[in-house]
């Protein structure tokens, strides 16, 4: 994102990753009783917060779309737990941020804790971490993916082969040696069909959201799909998204599969909207 200090260098595609390119065909809701058995747990996370000076103007390509004035949205990330396996999906601001606010121009960004500190309350290290899922490349998804450099790094193969450069936030996946998982289209995360990775563009050039079938009914977080109740409401597209129409195509395509699987949808900078999954460090079952 431009205005959130990303990154726009193109890359050369690098050798040893993975690359799915299966048709982003809508995920079938039926899991394996096996596959049931596995225990399936969500914790949500706190990777930031920040005010928009103007949330119209940043956020709409529309004149008038929203009214005018600040806005407060959070940057949330989260803890999937997949038998013993771990997964975080989005990595917020950088840590450097904490106890700090950072006038970016169109928003002040602050952040009251880490990741590394919340996990170490529930028991986990760095090193800990299977797999570190991110859903687009803007800096405020970013930040902190370098803190679990031998994790499994999995993002659009778009998003990543444009983040070479200064403050690469991928350094530690760059070349063979380390585990990466590069998608343009929808993935199978763990292989049972309860964690998906659901490419929806046009935010960015491979932007990913996440369903995550719990127990208790099914999940959708958006990553950037939307940035508020009213974006999702109104269709609002930012003006720095990538591609318009593939951007409406991909609110689609995802609210046909919300209203299909009845799922509950996460709008990740929504304040109200992360108040319906538990508090942390209480996990979503």
């Amino acid at each position: 994102m431009r205005r959130f200090s990303m990154l726009l260098l193109a890359a050369t595609a690098i050798a040893g990753c993975r690359v799915t390119e299966a048709p982003g065909n809508a995920p079938d809701n039926a899991a394996p009783a096996a596959a049931e058995a596995v225990p399936l747990t969500l914790i949500r996370l706190d990777c930031g917060s920040a005010t928009i000076k103007d949330f119209n103007s940043f956020f709409s390509d529309r004149p008038g779309l929203y009214a005018p004035g600040p806005r407060e949205i959070t940057d949330s990330c989260y803890l999937i737990q997949h038998g013993g396996q771990q997964m975080v999906w989005d990595t917020g601001f950088s840590a450097d941020l904490k106890g700090k606010k950072n006038d970016m121009g169109p928003l002040v960004a602050t952040m009251d804790t880490t990741l590394v500190e919340q996990l170490a309350r529930v028991g986990l290290k760095p090193a800990d971490i299977d797999i570190v899922a991110i859903s687009h490349m803007h800096a405020d998804h970013t930040g902190q993916a370098a803190q679990f450099p031998n994790a499994n790094l999995l993002i659009g193969k778009r998003d990543f082969e444009q983040t070479t450069g200064k403050d690469d936030p991928f350094g530690p996946w760059r070349g063979d040696a380390k585990p990466t998982t590069l998608v343009s289209a929808d993935h199978d995360v763990f292989g049972d069909g309860r964690v998906m990775a659901l490419h929806l563009p046009g935010h960015t050039p491979d932007h990913l959201a996440l369903l995550v079938k719990l127990p208790s009914g099914p999940v959708l977080l958006t990553g950037d799909l939307y940035h508020a109740t009213e974006a999702r409401q109104k269709r609002g597209v930012p003006p720095f998204n990538t591609d318009r129409k593939q951007t409406l195509a991909s609110m689609d395509r995802f609210e046909k599969l919300a209203r299909e699987l009845g799922a509950k949808v996460v709008i990740q900078h929504e304040p109200a909207d992360i108040a319906k999954l538990p508090a942390f460090p209480a996990a979503a079952k």
